[in-house]
């Protein structure tokens, strides 16, 4: 379940909060609650605080991705702040080797980042390989 809050500003800086899980079921109602403030042409910075966001999968990140494209578009910015542990990670595999270029299928990408955001839950962040 996706918990969204949205804190409008006046001086171009929004802020949109989310707890829960963003994955193939919730990143829906995520590009539905970006959507009004992407159409905007105002450029401005949109901060996605993810301090309470539990998971993320391959689709989540997709969401992401297409606020930020939509936001660059508008002359604008998107940033991302207070990621947990294991969401920084997802993050940092993603960064370092797009997603579509390491996985056959979404299904395969997303048990991946699972098992990759559990063993960092569980105290072990896969870095000692």
């Amino acid at each position: 379940m996706l918990e969204i809050q949205i804190q409008r500003s006046g001086s171009g800086s929004d802020r949109v909060s989310l707890s829960g899980r963003l994955d193939t079921h919730s990143y829906q109602q995520l590009d539905d609650a970006l959507a009004p403030l992407l159409a905007t042409s105002t450029p401005g910075s949109l901060v996605l605080d993810l301090s309470l966001l539990e998971y993320i999968s391959s689709a989540g990140i997709r969401s992401i991705f297409k606020a930020r494209k939509a936001q660059a578009a508008n002359g604008g910015k998107l940033l991302v702040v207070n990621p947990q542990p294991q969401i920084q990670k997802v993050f940092d595999v993603v960064k370092a080797v797009p997603l579509n270029d390491i996985f056959g299928s979404v299904a395969e990408a997303d048990a991946y980042l699972d098992a990759m955001q559990r063993k960092v839950l569980e105290g072990d962040d896969g870095d000692d390989d």
